[in-house]
């Protein structure tokens, strides 16, 4: 399906960085690692990599892959790039000093808890995690995202998950997006920004 969605003309999402992670980028560490999860067409990867930062970026569909690498060509950043389900990565210990994962709600709640320990995991102690994505009330906006609710985000549900982490910002809001095809129109988005004690 990912590979059908990606072959259109074009950046289905866009080539700019999600307004989030630009927005909140000053919570990213000056150097080190990043790992983007699910990154798709690699806007978010070579955002990070422009910025000095050794990204690694993987995704489940060839297609998002080659075009995610002829983005970072064009902008002349280096991103590793890696060909994987999500649920067969490693999830390597400590080896991130950050971990930004954007709309990555294709996951139903079992497997999400497990992405979800596997993106502890690998930050290092004092490493930042990034999240964003949708509420349940995306449903009623239809502008994008999965149709299920049970794989959208709550506070409640993210406050659970990383409870053990410091939470710098955890918001809830209504924002007009405009990401490509993909992404546009009036979106109930929600944000997390987190260190690793």
């Amino acid at each position: 399906m990912w590979d059908q969605r990606y072959a259109a003309p074009g950046y289905l999402f866009g080539t700019d960085p999600a307004r989030f992670l630009s927005e909140h980028a000053n919570h990213l560490p000056q150097d080190g690692r990043v790992l983007c999860v699910a990154d798709g067409e690699g806007r978010n990867a070579a955002f990070l990599a422009a910025r000095g930062l050794d990204v690694t970026a993987f995704d489940a569909s060839p297609v998002a892959i080659g075009k995610a690498r002829k983005l970072a060509e064009e902008r002349g950043v280096t991103v590793h790039h890696a060909l994987a389900d999500i649920d067969d990565w490693d999830w390597e210990p400590g080896a991130y000093d950050a971990v930004v994962a954007i709309f990555i709600q294709f996951a139903p709640p079992s497997m999400r808890k497990r992405i979800f320990e596997g993106m502890k995991r690998t930050l290092r102690p004092g490493g930042v995690l990034m999240l964003h994505g949708y509420r349940p009330e995306q449903i009623a906006h239809g502008t994008g995202g999965p149709p299920d609710a049970e794989n959208l985000y709550t506070e409640d549900l993210l406050e659970k998950a990383f409870g053990d982490f410091e939470i710098l910002r955890l918001a809830s809001y209504e924002r007009e997006i405009e990401e490509g095809k993909g992404h546009v129109g009036m979106s109930a988005l929600i944000d997390l920004i987190a260190i690793k004690p």
